[in-house]
């Protein structure tokens, strides 16, 4: 077997890559090369984003899959693929195509069929629910709507620092066809195969108090998937949505990346 050399990281809603910034470094001390894509579009900075958000709002999931899906093949190695948030949902869909060797979802978002909806996620994405109208927007967060859904664990002063470095709106239609995917007939933009056996192994990781995808939602997830691949998770205690900014992530990323390593097909 051939060990990973590659590590692909996937970022999620209302943030972009920079989001990573300490993983990268983190990992590419450890010798791997890590790639860590935005979003089609989203290879302009934050503040590019903030200043054009209609970017945001045209992005559609298979376009997300289909960059990542291009960038992965261009390998010459099978990666690690690591996904935080809606990325752990773009990650599980990557896996479910036969891309990566391993895969890690953190604070993952529902693939298709994932019912569970705990009421801090509701409150956590009201901002763009509570309005149909911005199913055709880019919808960002207040400060306070971010440090509830992002870093209620974080000091007042860590949250604005990392609402300033990181925040940009996030993609309406998404974040609302997610929520009718599992009233639609048909396969949805996230829907994965949960009996599929040639997926690479997956780790879901939950931090205790995220409030927007709270562990229930990752236990549900993995106890979707039948198939005979490797499915497991793995709780923090006291940490936030914004698990890969939060103190003491390092045991985190080395925790995942050794898991991966060790079941890496």
């Amino acid at each position: 077997m051939t060990t990973p050399d590659t590590i692909v990281l996937v970022h999620g809603f209302w943030v972009t890559p920079r989001s990573w910034e300490q993983w990268i470094t983190h990992y590419e001390a450890k010798g791997f090369r890590v790639l860590a894509p935005g979003y089609p579009g989203f290879e302009v900075e934050v503040e590019a984003l903030r200043e054009n958000p209609q970017i945001i709002a045209d992005v559609t999931v298979p376009a997300i899959i289909e960059k990542f899906e291009g960038i992965i093949r261009e390998l010459d190695r099978q990666p690690i693929i690591m996904g935080h948030s809606a990325g752990g949902a773009f990650t599980q869909i990557l896996l479910d195509h036969g891309f990566g060797a391993a895969g890690v979802a953190l604070n993952s978002a529902p693939t298709e069929g994932v019912r569970v909806v705990p009421l801090s996620q509701v409150k956590s994405t009201l901002p763009v629910l509570k309005n149909p109208a911005n199913r055709h927007r880019a919808v960002g967060l207040s400060f306070e709507e971010w440090r509830y859904a992002f870093t209620n664990t974080f000091t007042e002063e860590e949250s604005r620092a990392l609402y300033e470095r990181y925040h940009i709106p996030a993609s309406g239609g998404i974040v609302w066809g997610g929520v009718l995917a599992n009233f639609r007939p048909g396969h949805q933009d996230t829907w994965v195969d949960y009996h599929n056996n040639d997926r690479a192994p997956l780790l879901f990781v939950s931090g205790s108090e995220d409030h927007i995808m709270p562990p229930a939602i990752q236990q549900s997830n993995a106890k979707h998937y039948k198939s005979d691949t490797v499915t497991e998770v793995k709780e923090y205690q006291g940490y936030a949505h914004l698990l890969p900014a939060q103190q003491g992530w390092e045991e985190i990323a080395d925790h995942a990346l050794d898991w991966a390593l060790s079941h890496a097909r």
